[in-house]
Order: C-alpha cells, then sequence, then structure tokens
C-alpha cells in the first residue's frame, strides 16, 4: 500500500509554532495514519514491530481492514472472509429475511460458498492511499472574504480533487475528507467491492441478547458477531453479484487467536470511527446538549413507539420495520447516555472556562491579538446565529427520514426536475440512463415503509411544525392552517386527503407503472409531491444563509484549533471522521461509581443468570444452558473463570463506525470484535477520560464455541485455521 509522506501542512505550522520538543503521547487519541509515527506502542506493549501495522512501502495489518455498511470489518482469511458485528449485518439479513425464512430471528448458516446469500445494501470499501491536499484546497480561498463564497469553492475544490484522482485511476473512489475543519484535508483513494455475501449470523437472541436493555450497558453478554465474505469477478474486478464472481483475495488477513487474552494485556484497534467532536468550543457543547440530543432523543422515542405498535399487525410488518427501529433505539439510548455525560461533567461550563482562558492567552500577546482578538466573539455571535433557527433546522433535517413516503416524493421530484432541465433528446438518454438507480433507491425505501406508520407520524410531524416559533416556521405547513381552526384537525384533514389519493403509497405502482417511461413519470403529480416542492423550495432558499454560517464557522474553527495548540503547546488529534485510526489500550475494568467495580470479563454463567429473569430480551436458545452445564467448553474457556468468555472491557478510544473493528493483541493477532461502549463511555464524542471511557467487544473464544458448539460451523473454524477439539 503507497501512502503519499507528505507532510500534513496546518500540522507542521503548528510544530514549527510549538515547537517539536513540546510534543508528549497522548493519553488517548483515534490516531490516524500519518500521526502514528508520534507514538511508541512498543513502549506500550506491543511485541510486534510497528511498521507491521502500517508501512507505506509493503503490506500492513491495515491492508485486512474494511469499512463494511458504515461498520469496519476485517478479513480473516485468504478467501475473502469478513468478521464484524451482528448489527452491523442486521439491515441486510433482514432484507434477506421473510415469515418463511426468518433469519433475523433463528439466524443463517451457509455452510457452502454455493449457499451463501447476498448482503443486500452492503458493500465494502478498503483504503487504498492517502495524500494530504490541504495546500490545494485552503490556496483555492486565499484572497476570498465572503463566507459563503469560501465553503462553496472549499467543497467544489474537494469534489474536484476526488474527481481527477478517479479519472487518473478507474478501480478507485476518491474522497477528500476534512481532518480538521478549516485547516487540514486529506484525499483518500479507497477500493469497493460490490458484491458481499452472508456467511454466517448467529440467531437474534445470541446476537442481539440483552437487546435495548443491556444496549450501551456493561456487563454485556451479547455474541455481536458476523461473518460475510466479499466476492469479486474473474479478473478481480470489482462487479455487482453474479454466479460467476469468485471470492476476493486480499493482500493480507488477520489470524485469529484462539486464546484470546487476560486483565491488563495490551491490545489495539484498526478501524473507521465516525465522527467525534472534542475540538469544539462551548457553544457547540451548549447546542448539543440544549437542543440536538434532547429532540432527536424524543423523536425517535416517539418513532419507535409508533413502529413497534404497527408491527404488532404481522410478521412481515415488524420484519420489515425492524432494522429502523433497532437504529433509532441505538441512537436514542445513546444520545441520553450523551445528555447525562454532559450534565454530570458539567462540559459546557468546561468548555467555557477552557474558552475564556484562550481569549486572555490571545489578548496577552499584541501580534495574536491583533490577528485573533475578535476570534472568541466572532464564535459566540455566530452560534447565537445558529440558536436563532435551530427548531426549524432539527425539524428539517428529520422530516424526510421520518415519513418514508415524503423520501420516495424527494427522490422522485429531483429526478424530475433533473430530467426537466435536459435539452431535447437528452432528457430521454437521462431517464434511460438514471432510472435503474432511482428504481433501487426507492426500493429501498419502501423495503421498510409502512402507510400506518407513516400517517401516525406525518401527522405528528406537521403538528410539531405549526407550533414552532414565529421566526422559524415551516411555510408549505403554513399554507394549510388557517386562522380559526384547530391545527389538528387541518393537518388530519390534510393527511387524510394526501395519502388517499397519492399513488406513491403503491410499491407496485411505483415500481412498475411510474418509472416504465419518462412520459409517465413526467406527467404524474399528486398533493404529496407538491408539499415536498414547497419543502425543498424553502430549504433551497435558505441555502446561502447555510453556506454563509458554514463559511463562518470554517474558518473560525480553523483559528480556534490553531489557536488552543499555541496555547496548549501541544498537538492535537484530529477528530474521527470515518477515516481509517488506530487506537491503543489496556483490557481493564473500570468504577462507574463510588464502592463499585466492574470486572473485565462476562461468562456464560452470567448469561444464564440474566436469563433466568422474566425479561424478553434475556431469551437465549436452550443449548447454551445444555452444553455449560455440561461444561463442554472445547478448547476456548479461559482457566482462570473455569468458564467461556463472552464479553471484555478495555480503555481503547472508540465511538461509531468502530463496530466491527478486529480488537487486536500485542502480535497483531485478533482476539475480539468491538461492538459497543460503556454508558459512561457515550460521552466520548466530545470527551475521553481513563476513568470512566470504556468499550466493549465480544470475546473470540465466545464466538468460536458458539460458531461450533451451537450452530455447527465448524467448516468457518477451520477456514480461518482453529481447531475445534
Amino acid at each position: 500500500m503507497k501512502f503519499s509522506r507528505k507532510t500534513f501542512g496546518g500540522l507542521a505550522l503548528v510544530a514549527l509554532l510549538v515547537g517539536v520538543s513540546a510534543y508528549r503521547p497522548f493519553d488517548e487519541g483515534m490516531f490516524p495514519l500519518s500521526e502514528l509515527n508520534k507514538i511508541d506502542l512498543n513502549k506500550a506493549g506491543l511485541k510486534i514491530s510497528q511498521k507491521e501495522i502500517y508501512n507505506p512501502d509493503s503490506i500492513s495489518l491495515i491492508d485486512a481492514l474494511v469499512n463494511v455498511g458504515g461498520c469496519t470489518g476485517s478479513f480473516i482469511s485468504n478467501e475473502g472472509l469478513i468478521i464484524t458485528n451482528h448489527h452491523c449485518a442486521f439491515s441486510a439479513v433482514q432484507q434477506a429475511s421473510s415469515p418463511e425464512n426468518d433469519y433475523l430471528e433463528n439466524g443463517f448458516v451457509a455452510g457452502s460458498k454455493q449457499k451463501e446469500i447476498s448482503a443486500k445494501g452492503l458493500t465494502c470499501r478498503i483504503t487504498d492511499s492517502y495524500e494530504d491536499v490541504s495546500a490545494q484546497v485552503l490556496g483555492a480561498v486565499t484572497g476570498i472574504t465572503d463566507p459563503a463564497a469560501r465553503i462553496r469553492i472549499i467543497n467544489d475544490k474537494m469534489k474536484d480533487i476526488a474527481r481527477q484522482a478517479e479519472s487518473s485511476d478507474k478501480t478507485i473512489r476518491a474522497e477528500v475528507s476534512e481532518m480538521f475543519i478549516g485547516k487540514t484535508y486529506v484525499l483518500f483513494r479507497y477500493k469497493t467491492i460490490q458484491d458481499v455475501r452472508l456467511v454466517y449470523v448467529p440467531r437474534r437472541d445470541i446476537g442481539e441478547f440483552g437487546g435495548e436493555t443491556d444496549n450501551w450497558v456493561w456487563p454485556r453478554h451479547t455474541g455481536d458477531f458476523a461473518f460475510m465474505r466479499a466476492y469479486v469477478a474473474p479478473d478481480g474486478s470489482s462487479a455487482q453479484y453474479s454466479k460467476d464472481n469468485v471470492p476476493y483475495t486480499p493482500k493480507k488477513f488477520l489470524k485469529v487467536n484462539a486464546n484470546g487474552v487476560s486483565e491488563e494485556d495490551f491490545v489495539f484497534i484498526l478501524g473507521y470511527p465516525g465522527r467525534t467532536f472534542r475540538n469544539r468550543p462551548s457553544q457547540f457543547i451548549r447546542y448539543q446538549q440544549e437542543y440536538l440530543l434532547p429532540y432527536t432523543a424524543n423523536l425517535y422515542d416517539y418513532q419507535n413507539k409508533v413502529l413497534e405498535e404497527t408491527g404488532k399487525k404481522n410478521r412481515a410488518t415488524e420484519l420489515k420495520l425492524s432494522t429502523r427501529i433497532k437504529r433509532n433505539a441505538n441512537v436514542l439510548k445513546n444520545y441520553r447516555g450523551k445528555l447525562k455525560g454532559l450534565k454530570g461533567l458539567n462540559l459546557v461550563e468546561q468548555k467555557a472556562k477552557e474558552d475564556a482562558e484562550l481569549a486572555a492567552f490571545i489578548n496577552s500577546d499584541i501580534e495574536l491579538k491583533k490577528n485573533y482578538g475578535n476570534l472568541m466573539s466572532d464564535i459566540d455571535q455566530l452560534y447565537k446565529v445558529i440558536y436563532s433557527s435551530v427548531y426549524r433546522d432539527m425539524w428539517l433535517a428529520q422530516i424526510y427520514s421520518s415519513t418514508s413516503l415524503l423520501s420516495v416524493a424527494r427522490q422522485i421530484n429531483s429526478f424530475k426536475m433533473r430530467m426537466a432541465a435536459k435539452p431535447g433528446a437528452l432528457k430521454e438518454k437521462f431517464y434511460t440512463d438514471s432510472v435503474k438507480f432511482l428504481s433501487a433507491n426507492l426500493k429501498q425505501i419502501y423495503d421498510s415503509y409502512d402507510l400506518d406508520a407513516d400517517r401516525t407520524i406525518f401527522t405528528k410531524m406537521l403538528l410539531d411544525a405549526s407550533q414552532l416559533p414565529k421566526n422559524q416556521r415551516i411555510q408549505i405547513v403554513d399554507k394549510m392552517i388557517t386562522k380559526g381552526f384547530s391545527n389538528q384537525e387541518q393537518i388530519d384533514k390534510f393527511i387524510g386527503s394526501t395519502l388517499e389519493y397519492t399513488r406513491l403509497k403503491d410499491e407496485n405502482y411505483v415500481l412498475n407503472t411510474l418509472l416504465k417511461s419518462s412520459t409517465t413519470l413526467s406527467s404524474y403529480n399528486d398533493a404529496l409531491l407538491n408539499f415536498e416542492i414547497g419543502l425543498s423550495k424553502q430549504i433551497f432558499e435558505s441555502k446561502h444563509e447555510r453556506d454563509r454560517t458554514e463559511g463562518l464557522l470554517n474558518k473560525l474553527m480553523g483559528d480556534y484549533v490553531a489557536m488552543k495548540e499555541l496555547h496548549k503547546k501541544q498537538l492535537f488529534i484530529p477528530d474521527a471522521n470515518s477515516t481509517l485510526r488506530l487506537t491503543y489500550g489496556y483490557v481493564r475494568g473500570y468504577s462507574p461509581s463510588d464502592a463499585t467495580y466492574m470486572k473485565p470479563f462476562t461468562t456464560i454463567k452470567g448469561l444464564l443468570e440474566k436469563g433466568s429473569t422474566d425479561n424478553p430480551d434475556y431469551r437465549y436458545p436452550p443449548v447454551i444452558k445444555n452444553l455449560w452445564q455440561a461444561k463442554d467448553f472445547g478448547p476456548f474457556a479461559k482457566n482462570d473463570l473455569n468458564d467461556v468468555p463472552v464479553a471484555f472491557l478495555y480503555n481503547m478510544d472508540t465511538t461509531g463506525g468502530n463496530s466491527g473493528s478486529p480488537i487486536m493483541n500485542a502480535y497483531g493477532e485478533l482476539v475480539g470484535v468491538n461492538f459497543d461502549r460503556a454508558y459512561e463511555a457515550t460521552i466520548n464524542d466530545y470527551a475521553w477520560n481513563e476513568n470512566y471511557s470504556r468499550s466493549i467487544g465480544v470475546d473470540i473464544r465466545y464466538v468460536l464455541w458458539v460458531a461450533s458448539k451451537v450452530d455447527k460451523a465448524g467448516f468457518l473454524l477451520k477456514e480461518i485455521g482453529i481447531k475445534n477439539n
């Protein structure tokens, strides 16, 4: 894997300001590949050369990593076998399931490659190379003072750099990622594998044991693992699903160590963590605490009550809605954990104090005051603008995902608008070239759509819109509200009439009749499409102001981070942004509260103890109890526990996107699969602390035990080189 050796421009500049000698190793951090030279993993406990993890001139462990469906996975055989989380495969299993073949409930074991089934909606993305392009991106806005123009030019330049990279190598997909907002930009080149198949997924009462009762909670006893396989065309190129495709041969695959780890062992993770926000000012934290987190959590709580009630109609409906319910539940519990953590730490006040100290530091230096004296007040003023439209903006951000038919309407309106903009005969060409993509996108929406759920949730969203502050109104909603009449009655009437007459509620009609020709698509119209046009119009009309705000924020945050690094006399690790990172630490318990210590391992015994209660989340297959009572552990027991370890804790720095990340021991061998954090660690997105930040992984010994003893998937153990006796 050939990675550019260019130094990140922004970091190099700060290094000159603070002096290289000021650097000290971080106790926390999701380290980009470019930063690995700043840490000494061997001193921390790594037993192999650090270059075996990442070597720009040769194959290394990072070549075994994949991004699959927004999660992380890793190759564990030379035939493209991937291990990740059960919850990362959940949507694909749901789409493959039916009341007759309920893989979601009963699990799926292929038994042979010929019986593996398509993991719909999932692709694999492999990091091929990266290159610092900060000079190119920021050079494009030299001398640009208009904030809206600045952000537009930056975004255009990022897309242009990615397009150029793709045009010079047709086998890759390219993306420019902002590492530090307004400061550092990196071009990533990715290989994409389009044909991903399900190999083995445990039954739901193993893969999701504990359900929402245990979600984001320790101790855990969840077998959150799944196996997939990557396929390519016979010539090795990426291709859509085909019976002629062959298993992908990765450059590198991880060795699985069935002996696992013990307390205080050194461990590390490679993965694609989503987003963190640790380098943001107090106003951003306040925005999260007072607005975004409570609004979203409460909305998803309401939606899930509706979806769960709707799912009681029949198993087919329950299956259709299951992925959405699971995603909502995961987010709302995470957000409530964050709220608890933010308030418990008084993080807004902490950040405000740090910001005041930074302002004093800037004002104490004549030159800094001259250039950055207004920095903190400008940030404060900008966030006042953001707060002024926050309820409207949050509503607009949720309306399409809340109501499936509105999302369908948005896709169709957008397609019709782009087609109408084409001159003459090019309209038909656009339709012919693009309708299959529109059809696929709509099919994905319909896969988790139910009319009754849509009606109830749409009603609530419109009622919420009718009660927004006067300066944050939704124009198209106001048009349906007449003074002197009940908002509820008018909204009920609008929705009743709109949903009765729209043909968009009929998936078969839309996919097989409406999309049949450009003429039928162009000529179709109804009240739901018109309502969506009104929404899109307001979003478009406010785009300039949003761009201006984003442009100002981009510049201010670049200066903010630079000044903080200067003030602290240290370099910061960029916030996570779904690019490949490393984090390291130790298998370790913790004390979440006074006089309480949480041990770092759970066992099958603990699973059975939970199962003795009446909580339906603690169901498990009877075979587990039978095997445990017979002490049929095979080679997968942990001797000091006299049991099979199920899950374990470690103090590594993780966040969303690290789901499915391989947990590796000091020798770079896979010993577990990361899947969650403890409730206290949901605050990790904003602040990390070794005292309470703990992540959770499923122990490889439990994975192998379940595969061999419970699901008789010994063929997988043979493929990854594990003896089953």
